[in-house]
This record gives structure tokens, sequence and C-alpha cells, in this order.
């Protein structure tokens, strides 16, 4: 697409077309429909992307996004604080809440391992696990990773870091589908998944 004749648009344009699944036609739209809308909309969206990037920041104990040092699932004492739910990422989290079946804390990794991606133990959340699970009193973690190769691949090796240390692991049911991200699964297949949750030594060896 060739240059609109204005600096300030094809600035707004190439910046929209950064963001993932949108391309330079749609953020053409977009910034064409913000053109045509008060100033106060387009004010207040950039407001709050700037807010947000500013001030949202990650948990300290366990890598979910928060607005201060501690999420409010890890400053919740109504919440079980002896069960840790492992899950790859942000959106994971809140897609296990919708289920309304886990009451206890999360961990987010923040990624999978995958050599070949690039990936590895060291570039996610899993020392800061193990450090959890050595310093808390947690009796019991619940691996929620996708059912795919990479997730089953991150399951065995926090299974092998945390084999030898106190704590129960057990992971999702499989009736999330292999190979399914877990965003994807309806909440009350995940639900029962979680409830039905087996020990991982138990799967892992069928």
């Amino acid at each position: 697409m060739e240059s609109l004749n204005s600096p300030l648009l094809d600035s707004a344009v190439a910046e929209l077309s950064k963001l993932p699944g949108i391309g330079r036609k749609t953020a053409l739209r977009l910034a064409l429909h913000l053109l045509r809308q008060e100033k106060e909309t387009a004010f207040n969206l950039g407001n709050s992307i700037i807010n947000m990037r500013q001030n949202i920041r990650y948990c300290k104990r366990c890598h979910n996004i928060s607005e201060s040092e501690i999420c409010p699932f890890c400053n919740d004492s109504r919440r079980d604080q002896h069960t840790v739910c492992v899950v790859e990422n942000v959106k994971d989290v809140l897609t296990i809440e919708s289920t309304h079946e886990h009451k206890g804390l999360y961990h987010v990794l923040g990624g999978l391992i995958s050599p070949l991606d690039g990936v590895s133990p060291s570039d996610i959340e899993i020392d800061s696990l193990v450090k959890r699970v050595k310093e808390e009193e947690i009796t019991e973690i619940i691996l929620a990773l996708s059912p795919t190769m990479e997730g089953d691949t991150t399951n065995f090796y926090i299974y092998r870091k945390l084999s030898g240390l106190p704590v129960k692991i057990t992971m999702l049911a499989r009736g999330v589908a292999i190979g399914n991200e877990l965003e994807y699964t309806d909440e009350l297949t995940l639900g029962r998944s979680i409830l039905n949750r087996t020990l991982f030594t138990d799967t892992f060896h069928e």
C-alpha cells in the first residue's frame, strides 16, 4: 500500500499494523474510523493504553498481571494457598477462572519449552515455581498446560524438577482434546478436567 500523503496517518497505520492479526488494510480502516469519531474517543483510547502500559506489572509471586507488586489472587486469603495451578500465560488464568472450579492460586510460566522456537527452560518461570514449592506450604501443583507437544514437554520437565519435593503433582484430565490450546476449550469441559485431574505420574506412564 502506497503512502497516504499524510505522515501522521501513515504513522498511525504503521503502529496499528504491528498488532497481532492486524494487517495494513485493517490498520487503515481502524485509523480512519478513529478519525471519524469525536476527539475524546481517540484520546480515551490512547490514554487507556498508556495507563495500562505504565501501571500494569507482573506479580512478584505468580507472574500474573497486576497493578501492584502482588496480584489480587495471591492477596486473597479466601483462596486455597496450598494449591497452585500452573498455566502458560495470563489468558489461561482468565480461561480457568471462568470455570469457577479452581479455588487456589496460579503460577504463570510465560511460555512453554520449545527447542524449535528457541525457548528453553531458563526462558520461562520454572525456577521460580520450584522456589515457591520449597519456600511456601504448597501441597499440590496442578499442571494446566495445553495438551500439545510443547505442553507435554514442559509438564515432564516440571515434574522432574519437582520430583523428590513433598508436593503432589496432578494434571488436567484428558477431557481437553489432544493438540488443543487451553483458551479454546469450552468452560464445561475445562471445568470437568480440573475436577477430575489425575496424578501426573499415572498419566505419563500410561
